[in-house]
């Protein structure tokens, strides 16, 4: 891509639209959570965009689309920059366009919701309760990230034990794509065709709008069980998914986390593992009851109200990534991994994992849903040996365990967790994309020569 990009001309013809070239905002919003791995973060800790743009409505996105292309600038998009890959950096610098003034819940009907992509998922979940209803999943960093980032970057979180992965059918259901040309067009996808933008790092179309299912709320009830001994922990968590308990989040967390978890005190104490759940509120009775017949006690119970009034975490901040985050906060010696357990699981192999690697790694692990299936995760602190020692414990994990890494160390899509190239989002990205300039560098599908020379070319080509 050529970097010959007349940046004051495209500043002249914005128009009114908001931008900012200011140093210390262009490095604030070309960040992500791309830190979380040392590799990542000596490859993009220097990677800046040269400005950054943000659009008050769609019309003000199609402007700015039209104006990428014209003058042939790469683009990358941003959401609330709580990815962990890097997808919002900008390997090539250009524009940084910032989506989260596209916030608006356009309409919540039954089992349905239509919004902006830039719509924080907190915001987006709470106008949901207040029709009855909740979202079916979202990321431990709820608070912070938008849906357009969720649906771009993510492939599923709390709330998959009950809901599946998103990429399962109906979780997703509609897409509206702004395509980068000097006539931007609005491409709309719905059902299967979404699959064409989701979990495509915002390489192949500018996201504006999302519909996705809902499901009727729950107030659910934010609690831990203790227990001693890991093996039993797991084994409780499993036959509690199995037995169809009711929740939204069953997270297994063993005991050397507990002085990460500084707010909970003796609730989550050194010498205990622990289950971290959101049970539904008539069946904590039931969650209590088989926890104790396993020798487990439930260390808490709250509504999310009483959580915060507590000083507590909600539960959905106790597990997932979220573990990650607590843990370099007090010790940045740690790394981590995204793993994918055999299926049908069996805990004995999580038990020869711990003793084979012992103080290297620290375990929880993650209840979830799959083509309909049981499916564990687990993302497991790394102590950080260098890059070759990395990977070749990637590999032992995948040889000896026949466990799949999702790895987080590399930006590109393919390598972090696709591990192959989806033909489905290249062919659509020469449409929504045909100059290659939607962050270049983040896919393997795409090479220099799939970008379309002139915009002659592909009118001619279009009507043809």
């Amino acid at each position: 891509m050529s970097e010959a990009y007349d940046l004051d001309a495209f500043k002249a013809a914005l128009n009114g639209i908001r931008v900012h070239d200011d140093a210390k905002y262009r490095e604030a919003r070309s960040r992500d959570y791309f830190w979380y791995s040392p590799i990542l973060n000596e490859q993009l800790k220097d990677k800046l965009g040269d400005l950054i743009v943000v659009p008050d409505s769609v019309e003000e996105v199609m402007q700015v689309a039209s104006l990428i292309a014209r003058h042939r600038i790469p683009l990358t998009l941003r959401g609330g920059g709580t990815g962990n890959y890097g997808q919002c950096v900008p390997l090539e610098g250009g524009v940084i366009m910032d989506l989260t003034r596209l916030n608006r819940v356009i309409e919540v009907t039954e089992g349905h919701v239509r919004v902006e992509a830039g719509a924080r998922i907190s915001r987006l979940d709470d106008a949901a309760r207040e029709t009855g209803q909740e979202l079916l999943m979202y990321p431990s960093t709820r608070q912070m990230a938008t849906i357009g980032g969720f649906i771009a970057g993510g492939s599923g979180g709390i709330g998959s034990l009950r809901h599946g992965m998103l990429r399962d059918p109906g979780n997703v259901t509609y897409a509206k794509v702004i395509t980068v040309e000097s006539e931007p067009k609005v491409i709309e996808l719905r059902d299967g065709d979404i699959q064409k933008v989701q979990h495509a790092y915002g390489t192949n179309g500018i996201v504006v709008e999302l519909g996705l299912a809902l499901t009727p709320a729950t107030d659910w009830i934010h609690t831990a069980a203790l227990f001693d001994g890991y093996d039993t922990a797991l084994r409780f968590a499993i036959d509690a998914q199995e037995g169809g308990l009711d929740c939204y989040l069953l997270t297994a967390v063993e005991r050397r986390f507990a002085p990460y978890y500084k707010k909970f005190g003796d609730l989550f104490p050194a010498d205990r593992d622990a289950i971290f759940a959101m049970v539904a509120p008539d069946e904590m009775d039931r969650f209590t009851r088989e926890a104790g017949a396993r020798g487990g006690k439930v260390s808490f119970a709250m509504t999310k109200s009483g959580i915060s009034d507590a000083g507590l975490q909600p539960a959905y901040e106790c597990g997932w990534n979220h573990t990650t985050l607590q843990a370099l906060k007090a010790d940045k010696s740690w790394t981590y991994l995204q793993v994918a357990y055999p299926r049908p699981f069996d805990s004995k192999l999580v038990i020869q994992q711990m003793q084979r690697y012992g103080d290297e790694i620290y375990w929880h692990h993650e209840m979830a849903r799959m083509d309909g299936e049981i499916q564990v995760f687990a993302l497991p602190l790394v102590t950080y040996r260098g890059k070759t020692a990395m990977y070749e414990l990637i590999a032992e994990l995948e040889a000896i365990d026949g466990c799949t890494i999702y790895d987080p160390h590399v930006v590109t899509i393919e390598d972090g967790g696709m591990k192959e190239i989806d033909d489905s989002q290249i062919a659509f990205k020469k449409r929504a994309d045909p100059y290659g300039l939607m962050n270049p560098g983040k896919t393997r599908g795409w090479s220099a020569d799939m970008a379309r020379r002139d915009d002659t070319t592909f009118q001619q080509g279009e009507k043809a």
